[in-house]
């Protein structure tokens, strides 16, 4: 099973940047998109089957062009559930899953702390999320968590963890959150397998910042610890460039 997970920054955007194009030829089994910025009637759907994957489950934020995750398939699913059943979360159009036979993935998209205001909102997504996904894990032992977490969780994660530790992104409390959330029993797919510095899913527009690969890793597919032994390969692909992110990809062999 190939799983990618992609901050797109609007999926429109990035269709006509080759995203499609893009999309046949890494060929995952499952992509999970976040900040897809439109509601489902905006999105060429026949195009993105004409590309492989028939399957294709839209959550949108009631704000228009705002947040919002997706996720497509080549294989139909089970069961697909939207949301988390917290109001303000779903409002949003932060969470996504889907359940196959041996496995669920979700499309999550964490809220960025960008100001007081949204800090404290973004402490309590964490939150209730960690406590919704320790709940889920009792229903399901194998469980795949992709998306934007908007959090580094160490200093190898970005590239002046000094300059920017009193950033959102990378505040000791958003780590500690993080640290803990992987400690109760899921896996960072990437790190499992590389331990290697400047690795990065996301870098600022300014400054030429991609060129100069100042970026941070706040992209992840995290994985439930029974998942461990299954985890093939683990990669990020900075070559892809439709968004200020780039994919993230995992392999399982189940």
């Amino acid at each position: 099973m190939k799983i990618i997970s992609y901050n797109v920054n609007g999926i429109r955007a990035a269709i006509t940047k080759g995203f499609l194009e893009w999309l046949q030829q890494a060929n995952p089994d499952v992509i999970c998109l976040q900040e897809i910025k439109a509601t489902e009637d905006q999105i060429p759907k026949l195009e993105i089957e004409a590309a492989g994957y028939p399957y294709q489950y839209y959550f949108s934020a009631e704000k228009k062009g705002y947040s919002g995750v997706a996720i497509l398939s080549k294989y139909e699913p089970k069961n697909v559930v939207f949301g988390t059943g917290i109001d303000y979360m779903d409002k949003e159009g932060r969470n996504l899953r889907v359940d196959f036979d041996d496995l669920s993935v979700m499309s999550l998209y964490l809220p960025s702390g960008t100001n007081s205001d949204r800090l404290d909102h973004k402490f309590q997504y964490m939150d209730d999320f960690h406590n919704y996904i320790e709940a889920l894990r009792k229903e399901i032992s194998h469980l795949v968590v992709c998306g934007d977490y908007n959090i580094c969780h160490q200093a190898i994660d970005i590239h002046d963890p000094i300059r920017n530790a009193k950033v959102s992104g990378f505040l000791p409390e958003e780590r500690a959150w993080l640290d803990k959330f992987i400690s109760s029993g899921m896996v960072d797919t990437f790190r499992h397998l590389n331990k290697e510095p400047h690795n990065y899913s996301w870098w600022s527009y300014r400054a030429n910042a991609r060129n100069n690969n100042k970026g941070w890793r706040i992209d992840y597919c995290l994985a439930s610890e029974p998942m461990k032994d299954k985890i093939k390969r683990a990669l990020i692909l900075p070559e892809a460039k439709h968004s200020d992110h780039c994919p993230v990809y995992v392999e399982f062999d189940l």
